[in-house]
């Protein structure tokens, strides 16, 4: 699943079937001798992570994070079917619970709350820092706030495909419907890129993966003091987290999914990104309609479709005369790209066209203009990204099929077919072995009742990948943002969904199996000039 950096809209779609065998050979099937061996390798770090503890202190410059945060490292297994093996430390951020109530009452602490954004590649090392915003202040009071980098990213055992010095910066093409030279380019860096993980990370390589992941929770559960894990995952974060109820039902307290991947294991990951492909459509349609009914302040056009012939001048131009030498049609993708993530984006990305259109492109340089110095962070959470993804499951090995169904999804959905494809497409040369993904699934009494939130019309995790959860895992509770479709919904400007959160979190109480929400209201339009604030904050933990 392609993250903001990281439905029917598109009609059905005839896939065709992925090749058996994954380039890595054959796939690594869960059961068996290595599947016990990782289970007791886990038992046994998660006793030994228990006995040690995390020692907690200031946090390293390097990490950019204020005084008030602290921080300390887990040790886990590189392999646990090897727990003597090879370790790596997981860095761990904090802040504890404040136990202050209303009137200036006391708060009991009901244990740590940890968090994970997603991903593949996302760090949650700032999540703490929610505890400082208004709308978080009673779980602040009941949980310690606990954020951490998942093994590869930032300086948790930091995995790297290529020099960051050679981080693409810009500017570049993001053809629709490409040619065929043009995808054989594209083909070749893909194989060039999957030797240049190999290389840079060697052996180490098969062990970043989704069920690691989830092991790696286990350990730090214990070593944080919990018999039992509270843990909220957003985005990708909602699959691991589903991996680990599978695996550790009896060790879950509360766990929330916000905007839930589809787990069925023949959506992992190949189908989940078609899918994701054609919703991204439906949402840049609801992005230009509210772009439509602002006529008036930008300009772009009174109807979706001229406000697309808008778009697609902007891009020729830029095609033609990159904005200030550095923004290209990849370039202003991308931006609007992270539009259809999160509607509060919405403003600025459209005035910022119409700006350009007027013959001022500063506001899309600024915008969508590269940050060399972001280059070395930008290439760790990718080169995580597609460790974790091309490991996990297997993709087709042959380019002909993913050729043959992204044509035909790019005639109906062409805004971010091409560009998903290109993401994902060292998958089809990976050289490390495949595991299968594990059948999410927990029967009556296996797990304590969990919280599912979804947005209907999230393009990043289509809803129905909330629905196939909610299915999937006994006693959960599904609570929708109708007509809405912004990605990530704790803490937001939703006060329903809030509302539900905080019953759930601090007194563990959940309606029926399922609850639904009015949508958020729709951003206001914003005057050329206003540089209005983009809601960051409600934003902090996606």
């Amino acid at each position: 699943m392609r993250a903001a950096v990281l439905y029917g809209t598109a009609g059905s779609l005839v896939l065709t079937a992925l090749v058996a065998a994954p380039a890595g050979g054959d796939p690594l099937r869960p059961g068996g001798p290595a599947a016990a061996a990782e289970t007791r390798g886990v038992a046994l770090a998660a006793e030994q992570a228990g006995k040690e503890g995390i020692r907690f202190g200031s946090c390293p410059k390097e990490e950019g994070l204020p005084a008030g945060l602290q921080c300390g490292t887990v040790t886990v297994p590189l392999d646990y079917a090897h727990p003597d093996g090879q370790k790596i430390k997981l860095t761990v951020s904090r802040v504890k619970a404040t136990g202050k109530g209303p009137a200036k009452g006391t708060v009991a602490r009901q244990g740590a709350l940890v968090y994970n954004p997603g991903g593949p590649g996302a760090s949650g090392m700032a999540f703490p820092l929610v505890g400082y915003l208004p709308g978080w202040k009673r779980i602040a009071a009941a949980y310690d706030l606990v954020g951490y980098a998942p093994r590869g990213v930032e300086r948790s055992a930091p995995l790297s495909c290529q020099d960051p010095r050679r981080f693409p910066q810009g500017p570049s093409a993001a053809p629709e419907h490409p040619s065929e030279r043009y995808k054989n380019e594209r083909v070749a860096q893909a194989k060039a890129y999957a030797r240049g993980c190999a290389k840079r990370a060697g052996n180490r390589l098969r062990h970043y993966h989704s069920l690691n992941n989830a092991r790696d929770l286990d350990v730090l559960r214990a070593a944080l003091g919990e018999r039992r894990l509270t843990f909220m995952g957003a985005s990708y974060g909602t699959y691991f987290g589903a991996l680990y109820a599978t695996m550790f039902p009896s060790h879950v307290r509360r766990m929330v999914f916000d905007s839930a991947v589809n787990p069925a294991p023949e959506q992992v990951w190949y189908r989940n990104n078609l899918a994701q492909s054609a919703a991204f459509e439906g949402r840049w349609a609801d992005f230009r309609a509210w772009m439509a009914r602002h006529h008036e302040t930008y300009g772009l056009g009174d109807s979706a479709e001229t406000v697309q012939k808008s778009y697609d001048r902007a891009r020729a131009r830029l095609d033609a005369e990159p904005a200030g030498g550095k923004v290209g049609p990849g370039q202003l993708k991308g931006t609007f790209l992270q539009a259809t993530y999160y509607d509060d984006y919405w403003p600025s990305r459209a005035q910022a066209l119409s700006a350009y259109l007027q013959g001022d492109p500063k506001p899309l340089v600024r915008l969508a203009g590269p940050h060399p110095e972001a280059a070395a962070g930008q290439e760790n959470a990718g080169a995580v990204y597609t460790a974790v993804e091309c490991n996990d499951a297997p993709w087709p090995t042959d380019w002909r099929v993913w050729n043959r169904d992204n044509t035909r999804l790019a005639r109906t959905a062409p805004f971010e077919t091409w560009d998903n494809v290109w993401m994902n497409l060292p998958c089809a040369f990976w050289p490390a072995p495949r595991q299968r993904p594990l059948d999410v699934r927990t029967g009556p009494g296996e797990l304590a009742q969990t919280l599912i939130l979804a947005a209907e019309r999230d393009a990043a995790t289509p809803y129905d990948g909330a629905l196939e959860l909610h299915r999937r895992l006994s006693g959960s509770v599904l609570v929708t943002e109708r007509d809405a479709g912004t990605h990530g919904l704790a803490g937001g400007p939703n006060p329903c969904v809030n509302s539900y959160l905080e019953a759930y979190l601090l007194e563990g109480v959940l309606p029926g199996r399922r609850a639904a929400c009015s949508p958020r209201p729709e951003p206001e339009p914003t005057e050329p000039g206003d540089r209005t604030f983009e809601g960051q904050a409600a934003r902090s933990l996606r």
